[in-house]
């Protein structure tokens, strides 16, 4: 069984930085994406950033792209998230989440892709 914890959120002024962090327990099959997505008050549930490890690439949203890194640790087990230059539309509950629901499809962003999801953690961004 797999689970996912998420750390690291909080308040931030518009244009600072936040790291938030997620620690993986249990087996991730090779074909698994792990990725960031976040869901605003009243807002559909939206992938921010994704790591494909088969292939070491990452895929980024239009809206985070150039501001947000994802990164994978290995050793430690653990799946980060680089925010900088934040915006108060960043103000959401982020989630951590890794699965392959279809393994033939490829939507990397995609909420229905995965199977395994953290409890999540509020950022939110002051103007």
């Amino acid at each position: 069984q797999v689970q996912l914890e998420e750390s690291g959120g909080g308040s931030v002024q518009s244009g600072g930085s936040l790291r938030l962090s997620c620690t993986v327990t249990g087996t991730i099959a090779n074909n698994y994406f792990m990725g960031w997505f976040r869901q605003g008050l009243g807002k559909e549930r939206e992938g921010v950033a994704t790591y494909y490890p088969l292939v070491d690439k990452t895929y980024y949203s239009d809206s985070v792209k150039g501001r947000f890194t994802i990164s994978r640790d290995n050793a430690k087990n653990t799946l980060s998230l680089e925010m900088n230059s934040l915006k108060p539309e960043d103000t959401a509950v982020y989630y951590c989440a890794t699965g392959r629901t279809n393994p033939r499809a490829f939507q990397p962003l995609n909420v229905t892709t995965y199977n395994y999801w953290g409890q999540g953690t509020q950022v939110t961004v002051c103007s």
